[in-house]
């Protein structure tokens, strides 16, 4: 909307005045027709009366015809002004012979000619003739329109101090009115930084209470919801401190175990194969020598498997995550030689974050692991790829597809959706046309924050 939008108490204001303007208008209508009839009977008694007097000076003038018109002329003269009519005498050629004089009541002041003619009624003129000569009585409204004239200015200066005054008055009415709609306006925006400590009170007005009410509820609520993100925001804060300590604790143990215990295994190996190279002269000690020799491959093996399940998934090898997935999907096979797996990773054009990185190794960890459990697959097909800024990781199987209830028992899909979450990606789970289950996440490559791996396979 363009342009400064106006107020309530502008537009109240606005509403008002166009009521006042409205009523003044619908009153002066009335006050003006009213006027006009009230100024054409004033006049128009005044002409009968003169009619009446005129009717027989014309009749006394026509019964002498010799001394008549000298003793009309006489009273006309004496008569002088009539009132609210003018009288004009005219010869036989239409001459004027008398016309009575100017009015002394409010001498040489006139009304307005435009407020002269909106109140002043046409009223007909009156004739008499009397002999040789006529008489014409012509109506005169122009004292009346003054006296008029001068109460509607009088008037008019009583009606703008009282309109002054009932403007005051409305104004301070309608500030008392519209005061509660500030309370209401500071707590919203008081609200709009975050603080939900304010509470409005009882307005006394059904309309005002209403919303006041609302807005508590409202409140309280958010209040509430406030609380409870703060208190996540720190459960969260001190879950990622832990999963951090946990992190370098694992790390040392890695440490330790790879430099104490795998270089034990280690010499201890060598030692054992010396003696299995060095017994052709102590037959009996070549069998105990294959043994101790076999026992410290399986557990290096065993150390190498540790090893893998305490680093974070962004130390799982040097080569970068596409490495780390294809080492899985190796080891994975190992274990379920029965299942072919079809692993395809492509070679990323960036490293990734630690954070994704877990993330997409621990999804595929649970997907190949529902996989062995759950499916009764023969084949199973694992694609990497990188997508500009994101992460794709999809798992398919030609198993039986996913169960009507997989909430049920199912904790590992339940921590995939958290996982993927906390990573504002997304996570999708479909039966393809030719059956199985198809898993398919999709990754920010560098997440908003820093989430610590927890360095556990799901």
């Amino acid at each position: 909307m363009s342009g400064r939008a106006f107020g309530l108490r502008a537009r109240v204001g606005l509403v008002l005045g166009g009521a006042l303007v409205l009523v003044s208008a619908l009153a002066t209508l009335w006050w003006v027709g009213e006027t006009r009839r009230a100024i054409g009977e004033e006049v128009e008694a005044a002409s009968r009366v003169a009619e009446q007097w005129l009717n027989v000076l014309v009749a006394e003038t026509l019964r002498d015809e010799a001394d008549g018109p000298r003793r009309l002329m006489a009273h006309l003269r004496a008569v002088g002004r009539l009132r609210a009519n003018q009288l004009e005498v005219l010869g036989p050629l239409g001459e004027p012979l008398y016309v009575s004089p100017e009015p002394t009541y409010k001498a040489g002041r006139f009304a307005p000619g435009w407020f002269s003619d909106l109140v002043s009624p046409a009223l007909p003129l009156r004739r008499f003739d009397a002999g040789d000569r006529q008489l014409v009585l012509r109506p005169d409204t122009s004292r009346a329109a003054l006296d008029t004239w001068d109460d509607v200015v009088a008037g008019l200066g009583w009606a703008g101090a009282a309109l002054l005054l009932v403007a005051l008055a409305a104004r301070v009415a309608l500030d008392h009115a519209l005061a509660p709609l500030g309370q209401i306006d500071a707590a919203l925006a008081r609200g709009a930084e975050g603080h939900f400590d304010r509470r409005l009170p009882s307005y006394r007005v059904a309309e005002l209470d209403r919303l006041a009410a609302s807005y508590n509820r409202l409140a309280e609520r958010l209040d509430d919801s406030e609380a409870r993100n703060v208190r996540l925001e720190q459960d969260q804060a001190f879950a990622n401190a832990l999963r951090e300590r946990l992190t370098e604790e694992r790390r040392l143990i890695a440490r330790e175990l790879h430099d104490e215990l795998g270089q034990g295994i280690a010499a201890v190996r060598a030692l054992s194969g010396a003696i299995l190279q060095r017994c052709d002269d102590a037959p009996h000690l070549h069998g105990p020598a294959q043994a101790i020799l076999a026992m410290t491959g399986q557990m290096q093996d065993g150390v190498r498997a540790i090893l893998q399940r305490l680093r974070p998934a962004s130390a799982a090898g040097d080569g970068g995550l596409d490495v780390a997935v294809a080492d899985y999907c190796r080891q994975w096979s190992s274990h379920h030689p029965h299942i072919r797996i079809d692993c395809d990773a492509v070679h990323p054009d960036m490293p990734a974050g630690e954070a994704t990185s877990v993330a997409v190794l621990r999804l595929l960890q649970e997907s190949l692991t529902n996989v062995a459990r759950h499916s009764q697959a023969s084949d199973v097909e694992v694609r990497l790829r990188f997508d500009g800024d994101a992460i794709a990781l999809d798992v398919r199987d030609n198993g039986r597809g996913l169960a009507q209830e997989p909430g049920r028992g199912r904790f590992g899909l339940a921590g995939m959706r958290e996982r993927v979450a906390e990573l504002h990606g997304e996570l999708h789970l479909d039966t393809p046309p030719g059956g199985g289950l198809r898993v398919r996440a999709r990754l920010p490559r560098t997440p908003s924050f820093q989430e610590s791996s927890d360095g556990l396979y799901a």
